[in-house]
């Protein structure tokens, strides 16, 4: 799991990345935006500064996914256990959420990008989950990459939550037990009908999963950089899908495709 930084990388437009040999981009690539905080302490910054910069990113990395014909990105933006942050800052990060929904609406429209929301969504205030549904509503028909948000977002409530649907079909008659795979409890998680991610991308250089996507992840790729999401710019995507596609993938068998070419 190599951390990288990309100082003295030229930055490439998409087109001249794409023509490299030997690039294969991800089906699904899922990232952990970490350091939000940490890059504005040490820019003398209040908190919620970096959350403010944090969301330029989501757009810059969002725009170069759609151009390099990504089919899905994940992001986690709030996980169920960052209730225990300062109740200011909780509340600075909804009206953000709010605004970058109704804001970022138009590039969503003009980029043909699909929205997606998944977590524990009847925890967030009610002003919050409208604007995730008409923002979802709108974006229902478009075709071009999956932006997929985790919010209120933990993996294990998600297996909880996927165990309790089944449980509840189970004894309403609707499934037998024996026909509980792999397969049919992927179709009880908030991911159902999603690709599991092939590359998963930390920022600020932590060594750890954080609860994310645990059971999606099994076989994905980890690259983390020492950049904080802030601070993470194009240039570092396109180094994490080198690196992703000199991988050897081999899901328990022999020499796997790293990706789609």
């Amino acid at each position: 799991m190599p951390n990288s930084t990309t100082d003295k990388t030229p930055e490439l437009t998409s087109a001249e990345f794409l023509a490299e040999s030997g690039v294969c981009i991800p089906r699904h690539i899922a990232m952990i935006m970490d350091g939000n905080g940490r890059w504005a302490q040490r820019q003398g910054k209040p908190r919620v500064e970096g959350h403010m910069r944090g969301a330029e990113t989501v757009r810059r990395v969002t725009e170069e996914c759609a151009r390099l014909g990504v089919e899905q990105l994940t992001l986690f933006c709030l996980s169920s256990e960052n209730w225990k942050r300062p109740a200011d800052e909780l509340d600075f990060l909804m009206k953000l959420l709010q605004q970058y929904l109704h804001q970022e609406m138009d590039q969503l429209v003009r980029g043909n990008i699909r929205l997606q929301v998944i977590g524990r969504l009847e925890a967030l205030p009610g002003n919050v989950q409208e604007e995730i549904g008409r923002a979802v509503d709108a974006c229902a028909s478009h075709t071009g990459v999956c932006l997929c948000l985790a919010i209120n977002y933990g993996a294990r409530s998600e297996i909880v939550d996927a165990a309790r649907r089944i449980a509840v079909d189970v004894q309403a008659g609707k499934l037998q037990v024996s026909d509980i795979c792999e397969s049919v409890f992927a179709d009880y998680l908030y991911t159902a009908g999603m690709p599991d991610p092939d590359l998963l991308l930390r920022t600020a250089g932590e060594m750890r999963i954080s609860n994310y996507l645990l059971w999606q992840i099994s076989y994905s790729e980890l690259w983390v950089t020492p950049r904080t999401w802030p601070e993470l710019q194009v240039a570092d995507l396109h180094e994490a899908i080198r690196d992703f596609s000199r991988r050897d993938r081999r899901f328990g068998g022999l020499n796997q495709t790293a990706g789609k070419s």
